[in-house]
């Protein structure tokens, strides 16, 4: 029995999108608990629904049927501006290709999200976003633009910009998917160390099957539905 509340609750949701031979279901009454402080990755094959569950978690897209409550929020009741106020407090994205903005140093793009959702003192910004960055290894690149970094130091700016306003959720998509193999094991490691040290829960998309070693659960889905949920640790 999970002692630590589920962050996430899914029951019955589905979601599906006009195509030109009908409809096509990319995700079909699906049930699911995911709690606080788990580190869980999302397998499949393409066209199996894993983006489109993250979308959905994100709040970017919208459910087409069922119960979607993420930290505490039914998304399906929010308005487009209560769902980007809550987006912005209470999740954190990783993307496969980093999306730094070119024009801002690695300090500027973690401040980033902390000036647009004015989650903290204008005054505490700066200081915060130098803290993350040293704690992801990366605080002597500060100043540097996105293009002067490596891949690898680049993913750990996104992730210390993904943690920016403290966030209870993190959702990676293919989070390793453009780092060599070293740089993406010490970045699974350093997921897995966010998820048990800081409790923050961690939902990844991914088609490395090295990560199922970092992880402490995965799902499987198939056609829009979930076909294995299996334990890690």
């Amino acid at each position: 029995m999970q002692a630590s509340p589920a962050l996430i609750r899914l029951r019955g949701v589905g979601k599906s999108y006009p195509a030109a031979g009908g409809d096509f279901q990319a995700l079909a009454d699906l049930d699911l608990d995911i709690h606080a402080g788990e580190f869980v990755a999302v397998v499949g094959p393409s066209g199996s629904g894993k983006s489109t569950l993250l979308s959905l978690l994100a709040g970017i897209d919208r459910a087409g049927s069922g119960e979607l409550r993420v930290a505490g929020q039914d998304l399906r009741a929010l308005t487009e501006r209560a769902l980007s106020r809550w987006r912005g407090k209470a999740v954190g994205v990783v993307f496969q290709f980093f999306q730094l903005l070119p024009t801002l140093t690695a300090l500027e793009n973690v401040m980033l999200p902390m000036d647009f959702c004015n989650q903290w003192p204008a005054a505490e910004r700066t200081a915060r976003a130098l803290a993350l960055l040293e704690r992801l290894g990366v605080a002597d690149q500060a100043h540097k633009f996105p293009s002067a970094l490596s891949g690898g130091q680049q993913q750990r700016v996104a992730i210390a910009r993904a943690l920016a306003n403290s966030p209870p959720l993190i959702l990676a998509d293919e989070p390793t998917g453009n780092l060599d193999s070293a740089n993406g094991e010490a970045l699974l490691s350093l997921l897995a160390e966010l998820a048990r040290e800081q409790g923050v829960t961690i939902v990844m998309v991914t088609h490395e099957a090295a990560a199922l070693g970092q992880v402490q659960r995965s799902l499987r889905l198939r056609d829009g539905r979930l076909v294995e949920d299996r334990r890690h640790d």
